[in-house]
């Protein structure tokens, strides 16, 4: 797609139609320092989470923990990737100061990178949100997913995801939006303005986002309510859930770290397109760093609240019981009277006489 550019003499490529390079920016020594040392961080980070992620996967035996681990290798190999393609093209603008226009006159590579941002930007919220759904059902409704989530499905959901993400990066170039090169030259990203096309994509974008972070509280929320009553009722002794506990906790990290990476910049893109106020850049190259950690620190969350670590972090803990309470013996009682006041009641009592006592297999809903 090319555009007339404003003299009427040639044309420009719609990609530096609003913002043609060179750019009057001040390249500083630090920006390609501090883009390689965070690229780099996170590439490590996520390469070491991939590796301790294999061994674990090879040596589980829970078809629960099989399925999370799947999904926890999709984000990390999609946070990797997603350093490596968009790092390596920053780290060379900064590095080389080329001019944009000179090397791809026609947008094909700004046009790969605006997806390519598009593309891992979304993936980690809608992985998120898989996940949640997940766990969700693990919880809540053992039986039903232990016969629909194999380790296939798992692969399958994940490859869903990218292919979800990937369709809908591909929607600025069939004509709904569009990619720009974005000040101060380094980077590519769709357009966020008012005019019709570019305002629908802006919102796909935002909004899918939201919902996915909005998905992954709701469900968890639940999730964790349910895993507490589990583990401080009368059944805590009788219910293995040290797995169960390991991994809410690492979905709640990501859950946490997605929120306060991204929400800003979702927010800021909705509120600046139905406003219909000017783009600010300084705002929207903030948000989008923003966003950058959390490529970077999703690894970490399974690093380190791994029960490896915790049994370090927390030694008094009886991981063999697979009950949370534990840690802190005369904070039990009291979780136990919050849960049954909140959940209805009834979790320390015993069976009544002449009952036969639930299954520990029963499902948590029933």
């Amino acid at each position: 797609m090319i555009r007339q550019a404003p003299s009427g003499n040639d044309t420009t490529p719609v990609c530096f139609s609003i913002n043609n390079p060179p750019f009057n920016y001040n390249h500083t020594i630090a920006s390609v320092y501090f883009s390689t040392i965070l690229s780099g961080l996170g590439l490590s980070s996520n390469l070491f989470a991939f590796v301790v992620l294999i061994k674990t996967f090879l040596r589980t035996k829970s078809l629960s923990r099989s399925s999370f681990l799947i999904f926890l290798a999709g984000l990390v190999v999609t946070d990797f990737m997603g350093l490596l393609v968009t790092g390596s093209i920053v780290i060379s603008f900064h590095a080389t100061r080329f001019v944009w226009r000179d090397l791809d006159p026609y947008c094909h590579f700004c046009n790969f990178m605006g997806m390519s941002m598009v593309f891992y930007g979304l993936c980690p919220l809608l992985l998120g949100a898989a996940m949640a759904v997940e766990r969700f059902v693990g919880i809540n409704r053992p039986f039903t997913r232990s016969a629909s989530m194999s380790k296939g499905r798992a692969l399958t959901t994940v490859v869903a995801v990218w292919v979800v993400a990937g369709v809908i990066s591909l929607l600025p170039l069939t004509g709904l939006g569009s990619y720009h090169m974005q000040k101060p030259g380094s980077w590519c990203f769709f357009n966020i303005s008012s005019q019709p096309l570019d305002l629908s994509f802006s919102l796909i974008f935002s909004l899918l986002g939201l919902l996915s972070l909005a998905v992954s509280f709701l469900l968890n929320t639940v999730s964790v309510v349910t895993l507490l009553r589990v583990c401080c009722g009368q059944d805590a002794s009788a219910r293995r859930r040290d797995h169960e506990v390991e991994m809410m906790v690492q979905l709640i990290g990501i859950m946490i770290i997605a929120s306060i990476c991204w929400c800003p910049l979702l927010v800021f893109i909705v509120t600046t397109v139905l406003s219909g106020n000017p783009l600010v850049v300084r705002s929207l190259l903030l948000w989008i760093r923003f966003a950058t950690f959390n490529q970077i620190l999703d690894p970490w969350v399974y690093i380190l609240f791994r029960r490896a670590i915790l049994k370090r972090v927390y030694p008094r803990l009886d991981w063999s019981r697979g009950s949370i309470a534990s840690l802190y013996p005369s904070f039990t009682t009291s979780l136990r009277k919050l849960t049954r006041s909140s959940l209805g009641g009834g979790l320390d009592e015993g069976p009544p006489q002449g009952r036969d006592v639930p299954s520990p297999l029963q499902p948590l809903s029933s």
